[in-house]
C-alpha cells in the first residue's frame, strides 16, 4: 500500500481502478484543519489530466504493473507489431493506442512497454531520436543570411522544419515531445 507520504513526481498509483501517475503534488496544512496534498495525476490510459486533493496519511493500491523491452518489427496499415526479445511472445499496438509516438518507432529498435493488468497501455520512447533524412529540397545559394528552414521527410513519414544546410541522407536528432529538429547527428 503507498501513503500520501510516499508521493513524488512520476509515482504510479491506481484510483477508483484507474491507472494514473503524479505530475505535480504540493503538501499544505492550515491552521485549524488536518493537512492534505494536492495532486495533478495523468491518466496512464487515456492521458486525461485530473486534479484531486487527498487526506494527509490516505492509502492507495499499489497498480499491477509490468515494464516489458519489446522490438518493434513493422508496421502494416494502422497496427504496429512488437515482440518480446527473450519470449517472441507478439503484440499489436494499433495507431490511435501510440498516438504521435508512431512517427518516432524504427524497425528492429527495443521500445519500453508499459502493462497494466495484463494489457498494454503506454509505450515509453526516449526524448530524441536519430532519423534519417529521405527527402528534402536543396538549399540555394545566399539564403544563409537569416534563420532560414525547409521540410525535410524522414524515414517515418514524419516531415520536419530543418536549416538550410540539411541535405537528403543526412542523420537528425529530433526532440519526440515537441517534433522538432535538434541538430544534425
Amino acid at each position: 500500500m503507498l501513503s500520501t507520504t510516499d508521493f513524488r513526481k512520476g509515482l504510479k498509483i491506481k484510483i477508483e481502478g484507474e491507472p494514473y501517475y503524479i505530475v505535480d503534488f504540493q503538501h499544505a496544512r492550515t491552521a485549524q484543519r488536518r493537512a492534505f496534498v494536492r495532486t495533478k495525476l495523468k491518466n496512464i490510459k487515456t492521458g486525461a489530466v485530473l486534479e484531486r486533493t487527498f487526506s494527509a496519511g490516505e492509502t492507495f493500491e499499489e497498480p499491477d504493473f509490468q515494464e516489458k523491452w519489446m522490438q518493434y518489427l513493422y508496421s502494416s496499415g494502422n497496427d504496429f507489431h512488437f515482440m518480446d526479445s527473450k519470449t517472441y511472445e507478439q503484440i499489436v499496438l494499433n495507431e490511435e493506442h501510440l498516438g504521435d509516438y508512431r512517427w518516432y518507432l524504427k524497425e528492429n529498435e527495443e521500445y519500453k512497454i508499459l502493462f497494466f493488468e495484463g494489457k498494454s497501455v503506454n509505450l515509453d520512447i526516449p526524448t530524441s531520436v536519430l532519423l534519417k533524412v529521405t527527402s528534402t529540397e536543396p538549399a540555394i545559394k545566399g539564403d544563409s543570411v537569416t534563420n532560414i528552414t525547409k521540410d525535410a521527410t524522414l524515414e517515418t513519414g514524419l516531415v520536419v522544419k530543418v536549416p538550410l544546410f540539411i541535405k537528403e541522407g543526412d542523420t537528425i536528432k529530433v526532440d519526440t515531445r515537441t517534433g522538432e529538429y535538434i541538430e544534425r547527428a
